[in-house]
């Protein structure tokens, strides 16, 4: 890491940003709460996730609003060490990846293995608690997300807000040949 990428990091307007990213995330998943936690689950602010695509410090603040929100989680202990790990091992790579539609499918691979675990561990059936979360995350950031960022966020000056240059690459087998 360059100086002036740490120093930039660390400056009071990022930390501003990053803290109040983590803290919607937070505040929007309690706000839902019979439909946040669970094997039927749609948190809304798992869109979110998303910003980690544009800018890597971003995952700072969905691991700590994941790990905010999973305090308040029905499911105690388990969710906030699975529940936030699942956050990290879906939002750590993805600005590494190029595409933001197989980026999306990070939260959605670890989300459903790992949270799927964590359900079967506190009684739930395994098979239908990982297929279950998958989907879920699946709607709510492949589908509803990518939507959202498509066409409210690119096309808006919200992506120099969030501070990415980046644009949305989406595209279909036949764009690619």
């Amino acid at each position: 890491m360059r100086k002036n990428e740490k120093s930039e990091i660390f400056n009071t307007p990022n930390l501003v940003r990053l803290a109040l990213v983590a803290a919607i995330y937070a505040v929007m998943t309690v706000l839902i709460a019979p439909i946040g936690y669970g094997p039927i689950q749609y948190r809304i602010s798992e869109i979110l996730v998303l910003l980690c695509f544009y800018r890597k410090d971003y995952s700072v603040s969905m691991i700590f609003g994941c790990f905010i929100a999973n305090l308040f989680s029905p499911f105690g202990l388990y969710d906030i060490i699975f529940g936030t790990l699942a956050t990290a091992v879906a939002v750590i790579p993805m600005y590494y990846v190029k595409n933001i539609c197989i980026a999306s499918l990070l939260p959605v691979l670890s989300n459903g293995v790992i949270v799927g675990i964590e359900l079967y561990l506190c009684g739930e059936p395994l098979w239908f608690s990982i297929g279950s979360v998958a989907l879920c995350e699946f709607i709510v950031v492949s589908v509803v997300g990518l939507l959202f960022f498509k066409f409210a966020v690119e096309r808006t000056p919200l992506l120099k807000i969030v501070g990415s240059t980046k644009e949305i690459k989406c595209k279909t087998p036949k764009e690619t040949v």
